[in-house]
């Protein structure tokens, strides 16, 4: 088990040969879901996560809520959602372009030092639904820089927000 403080642990193959990127993703995708306790609280869960294309999704609850008398969804919690996914998919690019026998630990070590850069956020309609997905795919993934677009819709389909997230990669 490779464990970082105060709270990320992830179980590990004992051998390195065997591990391949697509494990190793599920894995990640479980601690996003089960161990970053801001997730928990608004909900957010991956339903996808590839190098090219990242999925979360969450329900409509009234703790989200921003605009009491319109119950629409709270923009940092829009913001949030859209960088989560973002993050994914630009963590998922650097953990596929590794070699397979990476060992875990240097493979956790690279991704704990990810993280946002930049975040630009357009609201586009109210936050109205009863499930929210968001997507992301990578535009550039490079050493150091990884740059993903990501957007916002409820269960009909409606775009609430994009976005483009900027990630420290390397």
């Amino acid at each position: 088990m490779i464990c970082s403080p105060p709270i990320v642990c992830i179980p590990t193959s004992n051998n390195h040969a065997e591990m391949s990127s697509s494990p190793l993703l599920a894995q990640i995708s479980r601690l996003m879901n089960e161990q970053i306790p801001f997730h928990r609280l608004i909900g957010l869960e991956v339903t996808r996560f590839a190098s090219d294309i990242s999925e979360v999704q969450f329900t409509w609850k009234p703790e989200l809520i921003g605009n009491a008398p319109q119950g629409i969804l709270h923009g940092g919690v829009t913001a949030t959602a859209l960088d989560m996914c973002g993050g994914l998919v630009a963590i998922a690019s650097v953990v596929e372009g590794l070699p397979h026998d990476t060992p875990a630990a240097e493979v956790i070590q690279r991704i704990s030092r990810c993280g946002t850069i930049d975040l630009r956020v357009d609201y586009v309609r109210p936050g109205r639904g009863d499930t929210f997905i968001t997507t992301s795919h990578i535009i550039r993934s490079g050493n150091k820089v990884a740059v993903a677009r990501m957007e916002l819709h409820n269960q009909d389909n409606m775009l609430i927000a994009f976005g483009t997230g900027t990630y420290m990669v390397g």
